[in-house]
């Protein structure tokens, strides 16, 4: 094998990238990195004005972007993103789940409605936009990446009130290693990002000099053999590579970006 630049390998230049929850937080850092390593994008969320905030961050490097404003929260709405973007820019290369929800609360005080939803956000809405994903890229015959987004709670438990979160992460692990098997014949990959926390501003307030801040992050770090909190280009490379034929060998895995949390 003859690799005059190895970092071809990870060229994505011209690729059309689907991303669900593009105003988050790993949404947004999946946008930006996206955007600027040359993809064509389609950027979906919720949130009309923070979607139009990272969509404009994107076109300003020159990306080209297409935004919908609405949620995976059906088969027709996923069906329906994956067909914006075939209507943008004729094929879909890449599908990034980005979108999901978190609800914190003990197990006794938790709604039942309130764990199906974040089953739902999490799990459901990833296996549907997977779904439509899938039917695109079979029909282009040239496979395709899908990356989804898990957590470290998909393989460690949370005295906080996590049942709902840690199970819904757990199904995607499950839901990426079943379909890695599955669509691995036909050229598709199906791998999953799952970071530990990383700076956000959900998470801003874990890096502040608050005492509480110290205390919270102090005693989460002496579990992290990197001794830090994660930052955003942290999951940058992880992304880059999953998206690109440098993992074409690569599927049904679950990429741990958490400074070794997982690992102790």
């Amino acid at each position: 094998m003859s690799l005059p630049n190895p970092l071809d390998m990870f060229d994505v230049k011209g690729k059309v990238a689907l991303i669900t929850g593009a105003s988050g937080a790993f949404g947004a850092v999946a946008a930006r990195v996206l955007a600027g390593a040359g993809c064509r994008l389609v950027l979906a969320a919720g949130k009309a004005s923070e979607l139009a905030a990272i969509a404009a961050e994107c076109r300003a490097g020159g990306a080209e972007v297409v935004e919908v404003n609405t949620r995976p929260e059906s088969e027709t709405a996923c069906t329906a993103l994956v067909a914006a973007a075939v209507a943008a820019f004729g094929s879909l290369d890449i599908l990034v789940v980005a979108s999901g929800m978190n609800k914190v609360a003990k197990i006794d005080d938790m709604a039942p409605e309130t764990f199906l939803a974040v089953m739902d956000a999490n799990v459901t809405q990833s296996w549907l936009l997977a779904r439509a994903a899938t039917v695109q890229m079979k029909a282009q015959g040239r496979g395709g990446k899908i990356v989804l987004v898990s957590s470290a709670r998909g393989l460690l438990g949370h005295p906080a009130g996590y049942t709902a979160y840690c199970a819904s992460k757990a199904a995607v692990d499950g839901m990426t290693k079943a379909l890695g098997c599955e669509l691995g014949p036909t050229g598709i990959t199906v791998n999953a990002i799952a970071p530990t926390v990383f700076r956000s501003p959900l998470t801003a307030w874990m890096f502040d000099d608050t005492d509480n801040a110290k205390a919270v992050r102090g005693g989460f770090l002496a579990r992290v053999p990197k001794g830090r909190l994660g930052e955003p280009e942290d999951l940058a490379g992880p992304l880059l590579f999953l998206a690109s034929r440098a993992s074409d060998f690569y599927t049904g895995h679950i990429l741990y970006a958490d400074g070794g949390y997982t690992a102790g």
